[in-house]
């Protein structure tokens, strides 16, 4: 099968996507507080247990077909270009699992004049079609906390961070619950030269959030990083598609 032909199967197969929404404010990294709509695929390769999107992949919880719809790629640049947003954030979930289908739905919002940022766990290695002018990726690799048992061995890919590091294009933006936290991302940062490094604090609510933000602020500046806060939780909670 041609590459032209793949793609064009790939453009008519559904995404299995979980929610759209906006235009609401990007909450976490380096385009926090600005305008934005989201589109979230269904599905995760990871279990980590304290995942703020349980209903994205926790299939002991939650009915996946009830909280799924496919949709075709068309549909949601349709949708998309509807919304009075320059920016498209792709999360999940894991979306990379489906970057075939989802590489012409980004090459249509590109063209389109849309930038776009993709919110992966760092597990999966990019097509080089995503790897273009007008793509970021906010990488957040999962602390051995916040992994389930079954994904220690396999919630660290050191090729898939070599080649997003190497894009130029992403960030590593780690979820901190304690000081202790910041010790593991410091040899993640040096084990596979991560940079820039930000630490989002955990958090469901803007009680936990700013507590956790207080109590890593001073370490991560004394290591040189960024500190994300999560602006969706301090002002709507943990309410879903805000």
């Amino acid at each position: 099968m041609s590459a032209v032909t793949g793609r064009a199967r790939a453009a008519v197969q559904p995404l299995l996507v979980a929610e759209t929404f906006g235009p609401t404010f990007q909450g976490e990294g380096p385009s926090s507080g600005q305008r934005a709509v989201f589109v979230r695929l269904s599905r995760c390769n990871l279990s980590c247990p304290r995942c703020d999107t349980p209903y994205t992949w926790d299939t002991s919880r939650f009915d996946l077909r009830a909280h799924t719809t496919r949709r075709t790629a068309d549909d949601i640049v349709a949708w998309v270009l509807q919304q009075p947003a320059a920016l498209l954030v792709i999360t999940g979930g894991e979306p990379l699992l489906q970057q075939d289908r989802l590489l012409p739905m980004v090459e249509a919002v590109l063209a389109a004049g849309r930038r776009v940022e993709v919110e992966t766990n760092g597990t999966v290695v990019p097509v080089e079609g995503l790897l273009t002018s007008g793509v970021t990726f906010n990488v957040s690799p999962k602390l051995a906390g916040f992994a389930g048992a079954r994904d220690q061995l396999r919630r660290i890919n050191p090729q898939a961070l070599s080649v997003l590091r190497a894009s130029g294009r992403a960030v590593f933006k780690f979820v901190a619950g304690s000081v202790a936290d910041l010790d593991e991302i410091e040899q993640l940062q040096h084990r596979f030269g991560l940079d820039p490094v930000w630490v989002m604090p955990e958090g469901t609510s803007s009680g936990e959030v700013m507590t956790r933000a207080q109590l890593l602020a001073d370490e991560v500046l004394e290591r040189g990083w960024h500190l994300s806060s999560r602006l969706h939780v301090l002002l709507w909670g943990d309410a879903r598609g805000r």
